[in-house]
């Protein structure tokens, strides 16, 4: 599918643990080369723990800082970028639609044509109850690019829906994987502290290939204009990264 390599673009990034923070440091990198505006906010209402500092992006001088802000605080001023966080866990439907509701951008001031911004939601969430959320809002939405990312302790999966014009191209996390959307599963405020220190086992490696994959697929749409890749699964233990591409058969017979 392409993508206009001249919109604003806007991304909201839910969770800035294993995976999100790394995704954090090379998505700046990338959206500081594009030569037009960009926004990245990212969400999540947790703090920097010292067993974080194994497995996530985070220091010992992180500790007991908001994972959203250090992150934001520490890449934006290294590329001269706007600081946008939100210190908070996103679970309530309205306020996901208000972040990602795109911008209206005029090209000049005499521009009668008005563009919009280029959404992209990122899930680097490690529950499903935030899927859920993030697949309602993705159906409701006129036009939207979903990516979301989860693994275990050495394989994973990155998932890319697209939504445009009111039409779904690729397929959610929760199409793919119909399980995520089943109700077995709460939003981290809902976590006692007994179940909040119990979460699946993740390793670095893990974390780090699955915020590669996220890097990829945004650097095609930002980048190249164009998403071939609707699904990537991966392994570490074999080094391998496996992609499902969108058909080309329509475009070979029409060249």
């Amino acid at each position: 599918m392409k993508f206009s390599m001249e919109r604003p673009v806007k991304i909201v990034m839910l969770g800035a643990g294993g995976t999100g923070g790394h995704i954090a440091p090379h998505l700046y990198r990338l959206l500081y080369s594009l030569d037009r505006p960009v926004r990245f906010i990212i969400c999540d209402g947790d703090v920097v723990e010292k067993k974080n500092l194994v497995r996530q992006n985070f220091i010992p001088a992180d500790l007991g800082e908001n994972k959203a802000k250090v992150l934001a605080e520490r890449y934006s001023t290294v590329f001269g970028m706007e600081t946008e966080y939100v210190p908070d866990y996103i679970e309530s439907e309205d306020r996901l639609k208000k972040l990602i509701t795109p911008m209206e951008w005029r090209r000049g001031p005499f521009s009668e044509r008005p563009v919009w911004d280029q959404v992209i939601l990122i899930g680097a969430v490690d529950n499903n109850r935030s899927r859920q959320l993030c697949h309602k809002v993705f159906y409701e939405a006129r036009d939207l690019v979903y990516i979301d990312s989860g693994n275990g302790k050495h394989t994973g999966q990155v998932v890319c829906g697209i939504r445009s014009g009111g039409r779904t191209f690729y397929r959610p996390v929760g199409k793919v994987y119909p399980d995520v959307l089943e109700h077995t599963d709460k939003f981290p405020t809902e976590l006692s502290c007994a179940e909040a220190s119990l979460s699946s086992p993740q390793s670095i490696t893990a974390n780090v290939t699955a915020a590669t994959v996220v890097v990829d697929m945004i650097y095609n749409i930002l980048a190249q204009g164009e998403s071939r890749v609707r699904l990537a699964t991966f392994s570490t233990t074999s080094c391998n990264v496996r992609a499902t591409l969108q058909k080309q058969t329509a475009r070979k017979k029409a060249a």
